[in-house]
């Protein structure tokens, strides 16, 4: 395809791009029928055109990153990092409220809003690996990475902790994840592991307990959630078992415009799409769905493998696994693995700003990808 002459970077996360945007228009159409005949007077081509119109802004801002050079976030993140603290503090207090929680901002003027967890998910990633790059020497000792990066990744999780566990949680885990392909020490890894186990325990039992005492009102929705999902039942697990009756009465696929669970799912379009994604195209589709972002993990592998600056590597392998590591937190809620998170399905769910984090987050691991291809280029040139 001639477009592709156009776009430098990983060639194949360009085309998972298109196929996972593409899938996601044809999907969403089907999902929202019901949002618009509740909302819109049955009006389905309007979620239609804004999906449309985000997703093809959100490639702009794809390629627009992707022609930055990637060492100009190394300074972006360090000053990104900071900036989200008192952000996500905002958001807290002042945030627009959704469901008990409080985690979007308001842009004025605009109408539209946008959850400071997404700011400050990329900027912690991208900090912790400039951090792991630039102290490469220091963090041998459990005292330097509990100052330099337990401190940081801690305060970032827990102002988002009150809003959403579920981003708090997954954040936290891709830290983790990022400071073990960084180079620390297994040692101190364990270390930090156990002493996240021993307050997670006691913050459980808190929540468990006497979640009435907990500054916000979610610690009452997560026993809720966690007992629904124990139980089993089908009263309980609502979203779940319409999710499973969708997944059941799809193997082979009805066809798109065909759901029927679509009129039982609250979140039809966003958390429990995998589920419309299946019964409208079959079983086959959705392991086809999970290949794709298999792939995507593995080009960020072989991008970090391929550059030769740990900086870039390390950016390349957490924003992509962050990104995946979220699709199969997802899919597994919709198979009904996991209890219900919130979590979104990157590039797939109908959003407004998320899907523009998303893509920000692509077009930086593909302006890793072109600074590779550029010095490969270069070095052919040379010899």
């Amino acid at each position: 395809m001639k477009l592709f002459n156009y776009l430098k970077g990983d060639k194949v996360i360009w085309a998972i791009m298109f196929i996972l945007s593409l899938l996601s228009v044809l999907v969403v159409y089907s999902a929202v029928v019901t949002l618009a005949h509740k909302f819109k007077q049955g009006n389905s081509e309007y979620y239609l055109v804004k999906h449309f119109v985000i997703i093809a802004l959100g490639f702009g801002i794809a390629y627009v990153f992707h022609k930055i050079k990637y060492t100009v976030f190394s300074k972006v993140a360090q000053i990104g990092f900071i900036l989200s603290v008192p952000l996500l503090i905002y958001t807290l207090l002042k945030g627009v409220s959704a469901g008990e929680a409080s985690r979007w901002i308001e842009i004025p003027g605009l109408g539209l809003t946008f959850q400071s967890s997404d700011i400050a998910k990329l900027m912690l990633l991208i900090y912790v690996a400039r951090t792991l790059t630039i102290k490469a020497k220091d963090l041998q000792e459990f005292k330097p990475v509990l100052r330099h990066l337990i401190l940081p990744i801690g305060l970032v999780c827990a102002l988002i902790l009150p809003a959403n566990f579920s981003t708090a949680a997954l954040l936290f885990f891709n830290c983790l994840i990022l400071m073990f392909v960084g180079g620390i020490n297994i040692r101190i890894i364990l270390k930090i592991v156990g002493i996240c186990v021993l307050v997670g325990s006691m913050f459980f039992a808190w929540i468990w307990f006497v979640p009435e005492t907990f500054p916000s009102k979610r610690a009452t929705t997560w026993k809720a959630r966690i007992e629904n999902f124990s139980k089993g039942d089908t009263e309980s697990n609502y979203q779940s078992e319409q999710a499973k009756i969708a997944i059941a009465s799809g193997v082979f696929g009805k066809g798109p415009g065909n759901s029927t669970q679509r009129a039982f799912l609250p979140q039809a379009s966003s958390d429990f799409i995998y589920a419309i994604i299946i019964e409208e195209y079959g079983l086959f589709t959705g392991f086809l769905l999970l290949f794709l972002y298999m792939i995507l993990l593995y080009r960020g592998i072989k991008i970090m493998r391929d550059n030769d600056k740990p900086f870039g590597g390390l950016v390349a392998i957490g924003l992509s696994f962050s990104l995946v590591f979220q699709a199969l937190v997802n899919m597994a809620v919709a198979v009904n693995l996991f209890p219900v998170t919130g979590q979104p399905l990157p590039l797939i769910s109908m959003g407004g700003t998320s899907i523009w984090f998303t893509m920000i987050a692509l077009g930086i691991i593909l302006s890793v990808s072109r600074g590779a291809e550029d010095k490969g280029e270069e070095k052919l040139e040379t010899a």
